[in-house]
């Protein structure tokens, strides 16, 4: 290992030459106090900025190890982390000057969710910590200004740890309060299946965000305040008593006038996969973490996905079995989307009426009067909605506001009224009996067929030549294909997309044998990032690119999507 004074001498030597000499500096080198990692260098002032990371021994780190001593725990610091690290670099960006993205200091932003990431790792044996982060290497035109890059590296980098990874100089209160929120959250997590429950949002919750466009909380938003009859009382580990709303397993649908908040709390149940930060308003909006947003997907790619759960006899022949169609239509879309879900194992769905296709949710009697059964070969959601519970297990929030149909299936109802829930489950039954539901004879569900094998791609056997681009939360496009994930609405994260993007590579190389469906290749990638961590996905150690860690369900979604893939299957 080299010394800093090795890399200053270094840094010397090359000042002034062409740019391509800064290659010369990748290596690690020891600081007093950490080591620095130089370990991708960008190859112009214009391209994207260079790779660096910083390894803090857990002894001179110094944080106690009730902060970091569950996994959730562990996660919540490594995500602080690397914000107060993102606060200090911050005001350090382009004080280097220079051409292009000289002098450009950046880490992996972090939203209002938490999320595991590979900017910030801590060793939960040691307390060893790793950061990644970028800075643009500076140059005049293409020619190296080392000066500017020894003040990053020995003026502006110092300051930055010193101030955001050693214990002795964060808050130690606010270090605490984040590791107690962090296993009171996941207490919660834990206790919705004892409970019956499939999700519970606190009273005092503040679910209408900033904007459309900013996932911070509304300011002066209407606070939550459950319903009396539907209030569940929890003592957590570290804040104590907390009541909130419990929404029982089973089927819930929740109405209301528009602009009342029926979307906005389907939203925060959304997000209730994820945990979140302190001040965000959702920090006890917990939802089951398997939960899966539904909704119509017209034109998106299905391939042998079995759909004959509610589509089936279609006048042109298709097997519904095993279907196949380039360009889906609302209904076939849902459908898919529904028993792909049951695929990746989620056990609550979450629906929105309003982007819904209508023949796919709900067939009204009068349209059951003029187009008998044996011409329609479509059987709605609400025909299977009862047997998915009852059958499979699986629960079902679906937000409504022009159809009352779902008041006869529904085993509670909650109208938002001014983002105010209300309990009106019995008098919505008493109102629906005197609309009694013409119920036409449903044969019971097939079982789904999960045994797609999808093969590998000759043109992965050597990963230099794939390449891989994410396109924000829209879809990852891997060499000419772009998977499209926009409506996969669960995504948090930009960086969930380029790990999706890497369990797609990594797929191809060691898991795509046409012996394994895909369900068994989505828990398998789950499973070695939970051992082995996020960066065992990168085939180059050295060379680990942002990314953060996406569900199994968003894995099996991601799949989903990839034509070239399942057309191999």
């Amino acid at each position: 290992m080299q010394m800093a004074a090795d890399l200053r001498n270094l840094l010397e030597k090359i000042d002034h030459r062409g740019y391509p000499a800064y290659k010369d500096t990748r290596g690690t080198y020891q600081f007093p106090q950490y080591m620095i990692s130089i370990d991708h260098v960008q190859g112009d002032p214009f391209a994207s900025p260079s790779k660096l990371s910083i390894h803090v021994k857990g002894t001179v780190a110094g944080f106690p190890r009730p902060l970091y001593a569950s996994p959730c725990q562990r996660i919540a610091l490594q995500d602080e982390l690397t914000r107060q690290f993102g606060w200090q670099i911050h005001q350090f960006s382009f004080q280097a000057k220079g051409s292009g993205k000289s002098g450009i200091l950046r880490v992996s932003p972090c939203g209002q969710e938490i999320l595991e990431r590979t900017a910030c790792q801590m060793n939960p044996t040691t307390g060893d910590l790793l950061l990644r982060f970028e800075v643009g290497f500076p140059a005049n035109g293409r020619t190296i200004n080392a000066q500017e890059l020894m003040k990053i590296l020995f003026d502006f980098l110092p300051q930055c740890v010193e101030h955001s990874l050693y214990y002795r100089n964060l808050d130690a209160r606010r270090l605490q309060s984040i590791a107690d929120l962090a296993e009171d959250q996941q207490y919660i997590r834990e206790q919705l299946p004892r409970l019956g429950l499939c999700a519970f949002v606190a009273d005092g919750s503040i679910l209408p965000r900033e904007s459309g466009i900013s996932s911070r909380p509304m300011k002066q938003g209407i606070p939550f305040v459950s319903p009396e009859s539907m209030r569940v009382t929890l003592d957590l580990p570290h804040k104590g008593r907390i009541s909130g709303m419990g929404i029982r397993k089973g089927i819930t649908l929740i109405v209301g006038g528009g602009y009342h908040g029926k979307s906005t709390l389907l939203s925060a149940l959304e997000m209730g996969v994820y945990s979140h930060i302190a001040g965000d308003g959702r920090e006890y909006v917990i939802t089951d973490h398997t939960a899966m947003k539904i909704r119509a997907e017209d034109g998106r790619s299905i391939y042998k996905t079995d759909i004959s759960m509610f589509i089936n006899d279609l006048p042109n022949g298709k097997d519904t079995h095993a279907f196949v169609t380039e360009d889906a239509s609302g209904s076939t879309s849902q459908a898919a989307n529904v028993v792909e879900s049951l695929e990746a194992d989620a056990s609550l769905l979450l629906i929105d009426e309003d982007t819904s296709a209508t023949n796919f949710m709900i067939r009204d009697e009068l349209m059951q009067r003029v187009i008998h059964r044996d011409m329609e070969p479509i059987t709605p959601f609400i025909d299977r909605i009862r047997e998915l519970y009852e059958t499979y297990g699986v629960s079902t929030i679906v937000v409504a506001g022009s159809s009352g149909s779902y008041f006869h299936v529904a085993d509670s109802i909650i109208q938002m009224d001014r983002y105010i829930p209300r309990d009106i489950t019995a008098y919505a039954k008493k109102e629906a009996s005197a609309f009694p539901v013409r119920n036409e004879p449903v044969l019971p569900a097939p079982e789904p067929n999960f045994n797609r094998k999808p093969k590998a791609s000759s043109e992965f056997r050597d990963p230099g030549r794939i390449k891989m681009k994410t396109l924000g939360r829209d879809g990852v496009m891997i060499q000419r294909e772009t998977i499209d994930l926009r409506y996969v609405e669960q995504i948090a994260d930009t960086e969930q997309v380029t790990a999706l993007g890497y369990c797609i590579l990594y797929a191809q190389k060691h898991l795509l044998n046409g012996q394994k469906t895909l369900r068994q290749i989505a828990q398998e990638l789950d499973q070695l990032v939970d051992q082995k961590t996020l960066e065992v996905l990168c085939e180059n150690p050295s060379h680990v690119s942002p990314m953060a860690r996406p569900r199994k369900q968003e894995i099996l979604a991601c799949f989903n999507r990839y034509r070239t893939l399942l057309h191999r299957s």
